[in-house]
């Protein structure tokens, strides 16, 4: 595609970085960070319709609006999955009634969401749920089972959750994609998910007769794994833009870490670095030529391969030209805590699971064979 950057998609920049740098606090919580962003109108922006508190704008001003929020400092997002994944999955095959419903919170930063897609013993198999959601005489769904890798779970008043309505279904036949409220004290817990990081934005999620409207099931009961997929699709795209500004900066924090331990002065930190480079600007090339585009089966999945890959590269360079000194933490130990990270060492230990999530590198490998070069599939049973 041709891509540029127009007169309007200046003024859009300039606008963007004034209400960034009159906004930006560190201290400020999360929650409120996206009631301010919504009632900016900043939410919303990429949603193919507008009249739902959000206002639109063109690709190039999401992408210049994304680029900006990454290099502001600004907080991470809380609401993104309720923005970028329910929204374009409820305009795609939402009810007017849903849409009315549950957008206009999304667009004011009200309502957070997550995604209640993957299970203990099913890895990176979607069709492999095993949540079953029971239609009752009240014509309300009762949900029973658990997820897990959960982000933010925590933190969401609502989850999108995939689960067999049909018990006598297999695989990706009889799946329904509903709307569920967390707010069901006894009926869905929360149990966070302490990582090697020290941190916890995964979560299990147990569901004992959580109840669902019967309203709030998108798509229609038993086409479950056709929005599923299409969610899945929206994935990709401006945001990948953004992730990657954030990685340039954390690039540029490791070759400040190479000169100043003197690892630079080997040649061959000096080829890694260059790599990481090189590879970081064939990434954003690659963004913006399927930028926009859709049918490409394979686009999502090579992204996911390209930059999984290379952050993960990037975390282990940031340990080797540190040195032993990478191995200290910052703080002192102490019983409440128990021990702290630096950013870089967050960076390698947080990006081990980057090959994992999100569909793991050999599950992308298996949609590329099979869904863009045609291959047979996989024979069932093989590990």
């Amino acid at each position: 595609m041709d891509f540029a950057f127009a007169a309007e998609d200046e003024a859009f920049r300039r606008e963007a970085q004034e209400w960034l740098a009159g906004h930006v606090d560190g201290a400020q919580d999360r929650r409120t960070w996206e009631r301010a962003l919504g009632k900016s109108g900043w939410i919303g922006l990429g949603w193919e319709e507008s009249g739902y508190g959000n206002r639109t704008a063109t690709l190039t001003q999401q992408v210049v609006w994304a680029e900006e929020y990454a290099g502001s400092g600004a907080p991470a997002r809380s609401g993104h999955i309720g923005e970028k994944l329910l929204a374009p999955t409820l305009l795609a095959h939402g009810t007017d009634e849903q849409k009315a419903r549950f957008l206009p919170p999304v667009a004011a930063g009200e309502e957070l969401w997550c995604q209640g897609y993957s299970e203990p013993g099913a890895g990176s198999d979607l069709a492999g749920v095993r949540t079953r959601a029971t239609r009752v005489e009240d014509g309300t769904y009762r949900i029973s089972g658990q997820k897990i890798w959960t982000s933010l779970a925590h933190e969401a008043d609502w989850c999108f959750v995939l689960a067999r309505t049909d018990p006598e279904s297999r695989r990706h036949h009889g799946l329904s994609f509903l709307l569920v409220p967390m707010d069901q004290p006894g009926r869905v817990e929360v149990r966070p998910i302490r990582q090697m990081t020290g941190t916890s934005e995964f979560n299990e999620v147990f569901f004992d007769g959580a109840r669902a409207r019967a309203e709030h099931v998108v798509g229609g009961e038993g086409r479950g794994w056709q929005v599923a997929m299409s969610l899945l699709g929206f994935e990709r795209g401006v945001s990948t833009l953004a992730q990657q500004v954030g990685f340039a900066d954390e690039l540029t924090r490791v070759v400040q870490a190479a000169v100043r331990t003197g690892a630079v002065s080997d040649p061959v930190v000096r080829a890694l670095l260059v790599r990481q480079w090189a590879e970081l600007r064939t990434m954003r090339w690659n963004a913006l030529r399927t930028l926009g585009g859709s049918g490409d089966a394979g686009a999502s999945s090579v992204a996911k391969l390209l930059w999984a890959g290379w952050h993960q590269r990037l975390g282990e360079l940031a340990m080797l030209v540190r040195g032993a000194e990478a191995t200290v933490g910052p703080g002192d130990w102490s019983p409440s805590s128990p021990y702290e990270l630096d950013a870089l060492q967050h960076l390698f230990l947080f990006s081990r699971a980057d090959t994992i999530y999100g569909g793991s590198d050999q599950i992308q490998r298996t949609i590329i064979a099979e869904r863009v070069l045609g291959l047979p599939r996989e024979p069932k049973g093989v590990v």
